[in-house]
This record gives structure tokens, C-alpha cells and sequence, in this order.
């Protein structure tokens, strides 16, 4: 698969732009500032329906406009399709396929598959857990696009069931907010379920390639790994409940693909329905803890994924150095799983290395550039040609103020 044309109304600094492409690698240089992140980001959120630098639509359209537009021309197997986005400001965005009806943004989702790369990605290693799991996350949504409903469920109930455990702390608790309470947990339950049993999966197949990507981009004296750990209770009685210590429910947190203490579960190995089970027991003995707090402690949405270096953590532990190469890593491995997909199916992602290259030292830039090389299409952006290594040599544009210059 890759990106024929883009064109872009009133995103970020664009009151209009059009960007012509083809397979192969194509640079897109000009000076910092000037605009070249923004067409990446902008093909990034066609994507993704997210962008990697902010968490909110409003800076994605032009200072004083109610609304952008995002339209890209893609060829998947030698068929074009044609890709609008509509992103709004006081209403639902918008897509459209091949010129059909409006349809739902989400409902694009899966057709443009990218992997970027970008400094922010330092934040995967060096930021608080938030950021690995929207990276599962986001890359759950491109492989299997219905997981884009299964975070949304998810999120909706974890707000309901938050909104009711803050109304408890508020004393406001009776027993028949205890009744709705056991019916949030229900919901939340398999919602977590769905979405732990989906992220478990993926982690499960980044992990060899996590580990392949690492060695690639280093000397290979140290291993790359990932663990991920679950907030889930699973370390249970003969009896089924949860195991109490003194200070009631045994803190979760702890068991993870990679990392199984001796007689714990794997929970890779346990179906929907009985992580389900286990989310509505850990719930249960959870209660009083959360019922004091006003906030749910235990989901997906406290899971952490661990990214191990050697013997240690990466978080804290790795060198500036070796942080990039982790961050690197991830977004490498992602892309070998994309390819998995792609020898069954699927479409080899778009490759976009936006201002990479300038953060890394001479070795790491052209190893990096020696792998992405082959990749059906790569979109590099650049301050000066000197970033970019000899093994991506190709088509050149150059990014003025407001536009391209061809």
C-alpha cells in the first residue's frame, strides 16, 4: 500500500496543500517550523483518528476555522481508494469512502496503515504508563479496527462507574447505589475483559519482534523485552475468592506475559469469559478501597506495559542511547507484526520517519534507514539533506512556508 496524494484545508498551518507521491522513499525537507510535521501528523490522524503530538482535535484546525479537511489518495493492491476526513470542531468528525455518504470517522479506520516514527516517542520509554497503553492501543485499532468500539465501551463504562464512586465518596452512597454498582461491575468487567484479552494477544506478538528490532539497531550485547502487567487479581484461595491480606484485597499489579511467579495464572491463556469472572471477583474485594477513594483500581486502564532492558527496567535504567534504540524498537516491531498481517492479507503500512534522524548518532541513523529501506513507502522529514543516511536515497521535495515547492 502507499500514499498517491494528499490534500489538505485548513489543517494546522495549511489553508490549502496539495502533496503528490509515490512508492519509494521521498524526503520532504525544509527548515524547522516550516510545516513538514504537519503533513505527516496530518496522515498519521488519518490513520489513527489521533495525533502524536496533542490529545485534543483543536490545534489540528487553522487558527479561526470551524473545521479541516484530510483527503488522501491510496493504492491497496492496485485498486485506488480515496479517503475524506472531516474534523470539526463543535460536532462529530466526519469520513468518506471512495466519494460515498458520510460514514463515521472510525469507520476509516484500518484502510491507511502507518507506522511513525517521531521524538515524541521517547515518551513510550520515559513517560507514565498512559503512553505505552495508547500505543497498544493504536496499534490494536489499525490490526483489528473493531477494537476501536472496544476501547470505546470501555471508556464509556469506566466514566459511569467512576461517576457512581465518586458520588459514594461524596456520601451520597445508599443501597441502591450498591445495586447499580454490581451492574457497572458486570459491564466493566467484560468490557475489560474484551480489551485485556486483546492487548495480551498483541503483546504476546510484539514481543520476538521487539526483541529482533533491538538487535538490529544495537551491538546486541543486551535484550530487549516487554511485560505486561495486569492490575487483575489472579493469585486466588482454593476456594475461588481472592486471596485478603491485612490490608484486605492482595494489591494487584503484578502478573504479567513474561513475568509469571510460581503458581500464579498466565492470564495469556484465559479465555474472555474467565477474565471476566476473575475482573468481577477483583472488583468485589476491591469495593472498600474504591468506595474511600472514589475512583476504580482495578481495569486496563491502570495496566502498565513494562519495557525491559537486559536485566532491568527501560524506564529509569537505559541511557539516552539505549532509550532511543528501545523507542525505535517498539515502533519496528510494530511494523514487522503489520507485515505478519500483510503476507496474509493485509497491506504493508506506510513508513514515516518525521524529524528522526537528527536525534540519532551516525550508526544508529544508518542502521535504521538500512531496515526501513526495502518498506513499499517511506516519508522521511528532514531540516537539512545532511540528516539523512546515503540508504534512503530517493525523491526529494522541498516544504516552503504555506506549501510545497516541486
Amino acid at each position: 500500500m502507499y500514499l498517491e496524494h494528499l490534500s489538505l484545508t485548513d489543517f494546522r498551518s495549511y489553508a490549502q496543500v496539495e502533496l503528490a507521491l509515490e512508492p519509494g522513499v521521498t524526503v520532504l525537507v525544509g527548515s524547522n517550523g516550516i510545516g513538514k510535521t504537519n503533513l505527516m501528523e496530518a496522515i498519521g490522524y488519518l490513520a489513527t483518528l489521533s495525533s502524536h503530538r496533542v490529545s485534543s482535535d483543536g490545534p489540528l484546525l487553522r487558527f479561526g476555522m470551524d473545521r479541516a479537511l484530510v483527503r488522501a489518495r491510496l493504492v491497496r493492491g492496485g485498486q485506488t481508494v480515496v479517503l475524506e476526513l472531516e474534523i470539526n470542531a463543535s460536532r462529530a468528525n466526519r469520513g468518506r469512502i471512495n466519494r460515498s455518504n458520510p460514514v463515521r470517522a472510525r469507520d476509516l479506520l484500518g484502510i491507511c496503515q502507518t507506522v511513525l516514527f517521531a521524538p515524541e516517542d521517547l515518551a513510550l520509554v520515559k513517560g507514565d504508563p498512559a503512553n505505552r497503553r495508547r500505543f497498544l492501543d493504536e496499534l490494536l485499532v489499525s490490526l483489528v479496527p473493531h477494537h476501536s468500539a472496544t476501547r470505546s465501551d470501555y471508556d464509556r463504562v469506566l466514566k459511569q462507574r467512576n461517576a457512581l464512586l465518586k458520588s459514594a465518596r461524596a456520601g451520597r452512597f445508599t443501597a441502591g447505589h450498591e445495586a447499580t454498582l454490581d451492574v457497572w461491575d458486570q459491564h466493566m468487567a467484560r468490557a475489560g475483559a474484551e480489551l485485556l484479552h486483546a492487548r495480551l494477544e498483541l503483546v504476546d506478538r510484539l514481543r520476538p519482534h521487539l526483541a529482533k528490532a533491538y538487535g538490529q539497531l544495537t551491538d546486541g550485547s543486551k535484550e530487549a523485552d516487554a511485560v505486561y502487567r495486569s492490575t487483575l487479581q489472579n493469585l486466588m484461595d482454593d476456594g475461588g475468592a481472592p486471596e485478603l491480606g491485612a490490608g484486605g484485597a492482595k494489591d494487584v499489579g503484578d502478573i504479567g506475559i513474561g513475568d509469571k511467579p510460581a503458581g500464579s495464572e498466565d492470564l495469556l491463556l484465559l479465555s474472555v469469559d474467565e477474565l471476566t469472572e476473575r475482573y468481577v471477583r477483583a472488583f468485589q474485594a476491591s469495593r472498600r478501597k474504591e468506595l474511600e477513594r472514589g475512583i476504580s483500581l482495578v481495569g486496563p486502564h491502570r495496566d502498565e506495559l513494562e519495557l525491559v532492558l537486559g536485566e532491568a527496567p527501560a524506564k529509569g535504567y537505559a541511557s539516552h542511547g539505549e532509550t532511543w534504540s528501545m523507542c525505535l524498537s517498539l515502533r519496528l516491531a510494530s511494523y514487522y507484526v503489520m507485515l505478519d498481517d500483510a503476507r496474509t492479507g493485509g497491506s504493508a503500512p506506510i513508513l514515516i520517519l518525521d524529524d528522526v534522524f537528527a536525534e540519532l548518532d551516525v550508526q544508529r541513523r544508518r542502521k535504521l534507514a538500512a531496515i526501513v529501506s526495502g518498506a513499499e513507502q517511506v516519508l522521511v522529514t528532514a531540516a537539512v539533506d545532511a540528516d539523512i543516511p546515503e540508504e534512503l536515497s530517493g525523491r526529494r521535495v522541498k516544504v516552503i512556508p504555506g506549501g510545497i515547492d516541486e
